[in-house]
Parts: structure tokens; C-alpha cells; sequence
């Protein structure tokens, strides 16, 4: 019982790291009906800029600030970076391609996902860096109530997780913007013709899904500690089938299938081997297409006549 309730943990928090991946895509996907390849690079990215905040500070074994305010600037100083970072890339690699035929925003995305990869590469080198968080935060410090044991470093990240998924549920439920995010998903030209300033909620929603990623992307230093820079392939491939299993376009969807992945990952790696996790993990995808191809919690489309 030990064991699995450490298993279910560590789904969870890995859950948690791809439904914030996947929430990118899906927004994305439901303003501008684009798949943007180049989400996972810039979880990457944001990755990069928490461990530079560190290492800026003192590093983690001798910081010059205490823990939780060298928290709190390494994720802010990841999500807005990342942020900016979406903001640049909606503005010269998307735009320019908005009323093209679909496959070149496509080829785009892909473009800068290599592109980015390779900047990575050649600012950073291929020597992978080391947030070191045991010394910053002790993995003996948790909570341990009977075969539950979880370190603070995990209830960090599921905790902030959980923040940020109800603080995006209610800006696109509460708020002026998130009203004009589903009106410019549902209907672009018409939301222009209302009035709506649709570049502006394009770049906000752009802005927001990086936000998302590079958060996701120091909560992975902190708890597996190395970042590199092809970090983001497999889990922006990870973040995309997490959105797809949820119904892509779908904010609860795109969170539903992160932790349904994350989940499938971590028993598939500990029950049956770490070699076949990734055939598991993609052999959901095609099922759940197969059975339902909206995804689990996806809608048909409805064609406008």
C-alpha cells in the first residue's frame, strides 16, 4: 500500500506538470485552431530561466535571500519569461501566418520548436544543469500520515498547480477577457464585428498558455532537479496528448488528461518497466481516439452553415 500510495504521487504531481503543459495547447488550439509545437520548448525555456534565478541568488546550497523568497521570484521570473517568450513568437512565426492555409502555421510551429531547441543549445550547451533542490528545500520535509508520504517540494508543486487551474478557470469564466476569449473561440470574425479587439485576446491568450508552461517548467527542476535543452520534446509531445485525451480546446479536458497521463506514466514505469511508460502513455491516446475522437471530455464540432 506503501508503494502505491508513492506511485499515486508521483502520478499526480507529473499529472500536474502536463495539465498545465496541455492547458497551452488547448487554449491555443481553441482561439486560433493551431497546434503550437513549440509549447513544450517554451516550458523548456522557462525551465532555463528558474535554475539562472537560482544560480543568480546564491544557488541553492547558499542563497542570499531565504527559501520562499527565492521561490517566489524563480517563478516569476520563469512564467513571465515564458510569457514574453509566447508573446514573441505569437507576434513573428503566427500572425504573419493567420489566414494561410492550415498547414503552414503547422510547418511554423514546427520550425521554432527546432529553433528554439537549437538557441537553447547554443546558449546553454548540452551540459544539463542541476537546480540541486535537496539542498534548497530537504526531501525529508513533508507530510507523512500513515502510508502517505509526500515531500514539500511536491506539495509545492501540486499545490501551485492547483492554484493556477482554478485561477484560469476563473478568468475565462469571471472575467471581460475570458469572455472574449470564448467569443473569439467560438466565432472570430463575428467577435470583430462586436467590437472585440481580436489580436489582443490572441497575444493574452498566447501570453497566459506560456505563463502556464513555464511554471510547469521550474515545478520540473525543482522536483527532478536536471533541465536541459531537449527537455521539452517528450513532454510538450506528453502536454499535446494530455490535451487530445481531454478533448482538445477544452480547459477541464486539457487538465483531466494531464493527470490521466501523469498517472498512467508513473504505474506504468513502477509496475511494469520505465522501457515501455512511453508506449503506455501514447497507446491511450490511440485508444481514447479510436473509442471516442473528441477526446473525454470534447464536444462534437458543429458546422456552420
Amino acid at each position: 500500500m506503501e508503494f502505491f500510495v508513492q506511485q499515486l504521487v508521483n502520478g499526480v504531481t507529473l499529472g500536474s506538470v502536463y495539465a498545465l503543459i496541455a492547458l497551452g495547447y488547448s487554449m491555443v488550439y481553441g482561439i486560433l485552431k493551431l497546434l503550437n509545437f513549440a509549447h513544450g520548448e517554451v516550458y523548456m525555456m522557462g525551465a532555463f530561466i528558474g535554475y539562472f534565478v537560482l544560480t543568480g541568488l546564491g544557488g541553492a546550497s547558499s542563497p542570499i535571500l531565504p527559501v520562499a523568497p527565492v521561490l517566489i521570484l524563480m517563478f516569476l521570473a520563469g512564467m513571465l519569461g515564458a510569457g514574453i517568450l509566447g508573446v514573441v513568437i505569437e507576434r513573428f512565426a503566427y500572425r504573419p501566418l493567420r489566414n494561410a492555409p492550415r498547414i503552414a502555421p503547422l510547418i511554423s510551429a514546427i520550425g521554432v520548436s527546432f529553433f528554439l531547441q537549437a538557441s537553447a543549445l547554443l546558449l546553454f550547451t548540452a551540459q544539463f544543469r542541476t537546480y540541486s533542490t535537496p539542498q534548497l528545500i530537504p526531501f525529508s520535509t513533508g507530510l507523512e500520515v500513515g502510508p502517505l508520504r509526500i515531500s514539500l517540494v511536491r506539495m509545492l508543486v501540486i499545490g501551485s498547480a492547483i492554484v493556477l487551474m482554478i485561477a484560469l478557470t476563473l478568468l475565462v469564466n469571471r472575467t471581460r477577457l475570458g469572455k472574449a476569449m470564448r467569443a473569439v473561440s467560438y466565432d472570430r470574425e463575428a467577435a470583430a464585428m462586436m467590437g472585440i479587439d481580436v489580436d489582443r485576446v490572441i497575444v493574452a491568450t498566447f501570453f497566459i498558455g506560456s505563463v502556464l508552461a513555464g511554471a510547469a517548467g521550474v515545478m520540473v527542476g525543482l522536483v527532478f532537479e536536471r533541465v536541459f535543452h531537449f527537455m521539452g520534446f517528450i513532454a510538450g509531445l506528453k502536454g499535446f496528448t494530455a490535451a487530445v485525451i481531454g478533448g482538445i480546446g477544452n480547459i477541464p479536458g486539457a487538465m483531466l488528461g494531464g493527470l490521466l497521463i501523469g498517472l498512467a506514466e508513473a504505474f506504468s514505469a513502477s509496475y511494469i518497466s520505465s522501457t515501455f511508460q512511453n508506449l503506455i502513455v501514447f497507446g491511450i491516446l490511440i485508444t481514447v481516439m479510436l473509442v471516442r475522437p473528441t477526446g473525454l471530455l470534447g464536444s462534437p464540432v458543429l458546422k456552420k452553415v
